[in-house]
């Protein structure tokens, strides 16, 4: 039995709830409440000492970090490329999305959207957009060749880029000249067993 240590509006954390939904495999969801800091108490710092979400327990060990959980329940699945050098570059998107995307991206969502404290961070923000919009130029580049980001087909270098990315305007980024990110969201939606993120 898997068991996924979830927050419902966090892009991170759906990806794993989309990923588990799209394998068929059943799970149960402990919710927690980072508004209320219930990822900081001394019990789920025992299960991820980083005090984040998401993590997964499965036989009876706790796997943290978004990205290496998808790792984890695509191994041996189509939702991960086989060939070596496919499988470097879903991480290397992957690591993209943690570093160059989601701190910008993401965190904008959270302030702007999740926190409704755009008024204090404004010069923060200004920072971000800046990035964000960096990043999802090189997206944007990459899908005017690519229907999906790896090897033309629909992997978890997809979900991991889309989480954030199809809620960019919940962070005041605009999409509308993104084109070709707009029909990646297309594709992926039409995709067997996909389920929507919580909009805040």
């Amino acid at each position: 039995m898997y068991k996924l240590y979830d927050f419902l509006l966090s892009g991170n954390c759906y990806k794993i709830r989309l990923l588990l939904n799209q394998l068929g495999i059943a799970y149960e969801t402990v919710n927690v409440d980072i508004l209320h800091k219930e990822s900081r108490t001394p019990e789920f710092l025992k299960i991820n000492p980083n005090g984040r979400t998401p993590v997964l327990l499965h036989d009876g060990k706790y796997l943290a970090e978004s990205n290496a959980i998808l790792w984890y329940l695509a191994s041996n699945t189509d939702f991960l490329p086989k060939g070596d050098y496919e499988q470097a570059q879903v991480l290397q998107w992957m690591f993209f999305e943690q570093f160059s995307h989601e701190p910008n991206i993401a965190t904008s969502r959270y302030w702007i959207t999740i926190l409704k404290a755009e008024n204090e961070y404004v010069e923060q923000l200004k920072e971000k957009k800046k990035a964000g919009y960096a990043a999802l130029d090189v997206m944007e580049q990459h899908l005017e060749s690519n229907i999906f980001f790896v090897a033309d087909q629909y992997s978890i270098a997809d979900i991991a880029l889309y989480a954030y990315t199809h809620v960019a305007e919940e962070g005041k980024f605009d999409l509308s000249a993104y084109s070709q990110i707009q029909q990646w969201f297309k594709r992926i939606e039409e995709q067997d067993k996909y389920i929507t993120l919580k909009k805040s």
